[in-house]
Formats: structure tokens, C-alpha cells, sequence
């Protein structure tokens, strides 16, 4: 009687290699503490993500890379969440934390065209592109795999990404600046866990930071500050 079970191929050395990257040994290990690294050098960290998918097999849509149903539309509804979450942390939260009007780690920036037009580009790929491709993406598909995907470990994933974003944000800012920051991954994070589709908070977190560049470069953040409390 002749054997029909089909031969099962030998894994290949790229195989394995894939499997180890996504997986939490040395290898997957070693990757996550390169790619993070890759924060100290915007968005350095958010290109490591998509060359760490490419040779890791992961499918990009695990990495919230989705084609959106509308490019114009994603990126409408992101504008208006960006500036609107901006000018609700500026004149309602941050206020009621105590938080100083004035932004003193970006306050040389006031009327300071030289410096605001090159800003606006790393905004760009800093934010929108990096932070989002890494606090989102990467994270949240590095966590998903390791709590699981229901809806506890979601919101604990949700939880972790936003207080590292928040913590990222001390150094330069303060507390305000980590306070701030972690409220706002806790917002984008929670859309990302519900949607998996990053291109809208990409759209979200540039128009955030560019609302945010804008009040200081015209000089209105304690007017911006006060248009609720006065």
C-alpha cells in the first residue's frame, strides 16, 4: 500500500528566525529592547516596528497597518479629534490638575518662526508616524500576545502603554507633560484597542501636537488656559 500522507516540509532557517522575533525569547526580547531604544532617536523606533513585521512575518494589520475605508475621512475625523482633545486637556483637565498655563520646555518657540517651521516636520514624523507606529502598533501587538486578547487584557494594555507614553514625557515636560501625555494615550489607546486601525490616530496625534505648537508660537496658551476657568 503506497504512503499518501504528504511530506512536511522541514522549517527553514528564516522560519525560525520569524518565529523567534515574534516570539519572547532572546531573540523577541532582544528585538523589543532595540526597537525601544529607538525612541531616543524619533521615529527611529517606528521604522525598526516595520522592518521588525517585515522579517517577523507579522501581518502589518496587527500592527493597526489597515487601509482605511476612507483616506480623506480618516484623516477629517483626526483632525477634528486632535485639535479638539488639545484645547479640552489645555482649557478643562490640566487646569483643574493644577497644571502651569505656560509650557516652559517649548516656551522659546513663541514667535519664533525659524524654529516653529522645521518643528512642524518632526511633529509629523515624531508623532503621527513614530509614536503612534510604536505606543499603538508595536506595543499593543506585543502585548495582545502576551495577556491575550480579551477584554481585561485590553484594557490592562491600554493601561501600560499610556503611563510608558505619559512617563516618556516627564523628563522633558514634568509631571504636567506626563500627566497630559498619559491622558491622551489612555483616549488614543482605547480608540485603537476598539478600532485596531492606526491611520486616524496618526491624523489625531499630529493634529494634536500642531494645535499644541500653535498656541505657543502665537503666544495664547495662558489665554487658551483660561477660556474656561478663569
Amino acid at each position: 500500500m503506497n504512503d499518501t500522507t504528504p511530506a512536511i516540509s522541514p522549517r527553514t532557517t528564516e522560519d525560525r528566525f520569524a518565529e523567534g522575533l515574534r516570539g519572547f525569547g532572546p531573540p523577541g526580547i532582544l528585538a523589543m529592547l532595540v526597537i525601544t531604544a529607538g525612541n531616543f532617536l524619533a521615529p527611529l523606533s517606528a521604522v525598526l516596528v516595520l522592518v521588525w513585521a517585515q522579517l517577523s512575518r507579522t501581518p502589518w494589520r496587527e500592527i493597526g497597518y489597515v487601509r482605511p475605508k476612507s483616506w480623506i475621512g480618516g484623516l477629517a475625523v483626526g483632525i477634528v479629534l486632535g485639535v479638539a482633545l488639545k484645547f479640552l486637556l489645555k482649557s478643562v483637565v490640566m487646569p483643574l490638575l493644577g497644571a502651569n498655563p505656560i509650557n516652559p520646555t517649548y516656551h522659546n518657540l513663541v514667535g519664533n518662526t525659524a524654529m516653529a517651521v522645521p518643528f512642524i516636520f518632526v511633529l509629523i514624523v515624531k508623532a503621527g508616524f513614530g509614536e503612534e507606529t510604536y505606543f499603538r502598533g508595536y506595543l499593543f501587538e506585543r502585548l495582545g500576545k502576551l495577556l491575550g486578547r480579551s477584554l481585561g487584557a485590553k484594557v490592562m494594555t491600554v493601561l501600560v502603554t499610556s503611563v510608558f507614553f505619559g512617563s516618556l514625557h516627564y523628563f522633558d515636560q514634568g509631571l504636567a507633560g506626563a500627566e497630559q501625555a498619559t491622558i491622551t494615550g489612555l483616549v488614543f489607546g482605547t480608540i485603537f484597542a476598539v478600532t485596531g486601525r492606526i491611520w486616524m490616530l496618526m491624523c489625531a496625534h499630529t493634529a494634536f501636537d500642531l494645535t499644541a505648537l500653535a498656541i505657543i508660537y502665537w503666544n495664547v496658551e495662558s489665554t487658551a488656559a483660561h477660556l474656561i476657568f478663569k
